[in-house]
């Protein structure tokens, strides 16, 4: 059972950083792609950013140059390190994996940004 985990959220002021981890459990295939998405109240879940097996990453216009997604293959994480946050991107941040046709989704970490 492939079971991606969240964890590094919380309450952080305009301007401030925060790290989020994703770790995956589970049958995971060599080619495969991990990345973040969020959820703010009453909006749809959008991509923040994406990282391929072979480290291609993908990035929203609303994070680039703030927003850096990385990858660690031995302890099988994705971790998104985010700077310069504003309110806007308080979400429910979800982390992704794309891996032998399927796709899972963890149960989603709240960031919250106070302005």
């Amino acid at each position: 059972q492939v079971q991606p985990v969240e964890s590094g959220g919380g309450l952080v002021q305009a301007g401030g950083s925060l790290r989020l981890s994703c770790a995956a459990s589970g049958a995971i295939f060599g080619s495969n792609v991990m990345g973040w998405y969020r959820q703010a109240p009453g909006k749809e879940r959008e991509m923040v950013a994406t990282i391929t097996s072979g480290e291609s990453t993908n990035y929203a216009n609303s994070v680039k140059g703030r927003f850096t997604i990385s990858r660690d293959y031995a302890k099988r994480t994705v971790y998104l390190q985010m700077s310069s946050l504003k309110p806007e991107d308080t979400a429910v941040y979800y982390c992704m994996l794309s891996t032998g046709g399927y796709l899972y989704w963890g149960q989603g970490t709240q960031v919250t940004v106070s302005s």
